[in-house]
């Protein structure tokens, strides 16, 4: 399901935005900057292995930590980011995120990328294959 940003030229208070949904892996969109989605995020555990084939992916933790497997050329390396930390996936690199503990994320991507990427692994039951929510409410901050 894609739609429209919440409430797009108003301000956005981000843990205002995180408490009104519960589902792990099942981004929202906040806003939107130009033809870029800004979207929310809560996960816990292991996405799944994808590629996005046209397009970086930008994280920025906001809490907890999100660790992010990486196959790149050179080798497989992982990437742990605590929260306040930002990271950018280069277009075509397959990446797996994951956060045992849990964690709350903010992506910006291109309206309409699927969170899935483009090629990836089975998609496991936990994880919404989707390009996004809107939010359904949004509490006063």
């Amino acid at each position: 399901m894609t739609s429209a940003p919440a409430r797009r030229g108003e301000p956005v208070s981000l843990s205002a935005a995180l408490a009104t949904f519960d589902e792990l892996w099942s981004p929202r969109i906040v806003t939107a900057v130009n033809d870029y989605d800004v979207r929310i995020a809560k996960v816990e555990g292991e996405h799944v292995w994808h590629v996005h084939d046209h397009t970086d992916e930008f994280f920025l933790v906001l809490e907890g930590e999100l660790t992010i497997a990486l196959r790149e050329p050179a080798g497989e390396r992982t990437v742990v980011l605590p929260r306040g930390s930002v990271f950018t996936v280069p277009r075509g690199t397959e990446h797996k995120p994951s956060a045992p503990d849990g964690a709350a994320i903010l992506l910006f991507e291109p309206t309409g990328t699927l969170t899935v990427g483009d090629r990836h692994d089975e998609v496991p039951a936990h994880v919404d294959a989707t390009t996004g929510h809107a939010l359904d409410r949004l509490m006063d901050a």
